[in-house]
Parts: C-alpha cells; structure tokens; sequence
C-alpha cells in the first residue's frame, strides 16, 4: 500500500519479493485452517498484467486480502455462517492467485527496466 501511494515508479523487485511472500502465507493459511476452495469451484482466469495495470492489480490484492481478514468467519472463528465460510475461501483462493500473477508478472516487468 506505501508503494501504491508514493509518486515514485514501482520498485518491481519489491513487488516480487513482496507478493511472493503473500502468497506464500497464504498459502499457509489456506492449508493450516482447510480454507481450500470447495468443490467445483474456478477462479477466475488472469491475464498479463502490464505496467499500466500493475497499481490496479495491487489496489485489487489489497482489497481481497482485506475482504478476507475482515470476514466474520476469520475475525470470529466460532461463528459458523456457510455463505461467508464459502466467501472467505473464495477470498483467500483470490489473493494466493493474485499474488502469484502479480509476482509473475513484476519478475517480467523488473528485466525489462
């Protein structure tokens, strides 16, 4: 977020570094509380992203990461509400897909600089 924020062009290496390591916790996340997408469930197909969209594709990671940590099933595990289980799934699927294409595409971007 301080890196969308700031005038400067973006630092692509700390774009890699960074959503690697969101998506590798995660990830971690998914597995340690079983938060795995359901059964039949696709997520959404990413395309390339260029320079142009790479603040626009962090801007929408910061919003799922948010949509996810502030899910009444994460904030309040002892609540069990199926639709927002299913939410908070389908959100963190999002950013460790997100994260992964984000640092993708920031490795192309960096070489290219």
């Amino acid at each position: 977020a301080r890196a969308l924020s700031s005038k400067n062009a973006l630092d692509y290496q700390f774009v890699s570094d960074t959503t690697g390591e969101i998506k590798k916790r995660a990830s971690r996340v998914q597995s340690s509380l079983k938060l795995e997408p359901e059964e039949g469930y696709t997520p959404a197909t990413l395309e390339e992203i260029n320079d142009t969209e790479m603040k626009n594709a962090l801007i929408k990671l910061c919003k799922q990461i948010r949509s996810f940590v502030t899910n009444p099933s994460i904030e309040n595990p002892n609540t069990v509400d199926a639709q927002q289980l299913t939410k908070a799934r389908q959100d963190l699927d999002s950013v460790i897909q997100l994260s992964g294409q984000i640092k993708k595409d920031a490795d192309r971007l960096k070489t290219r600089k």
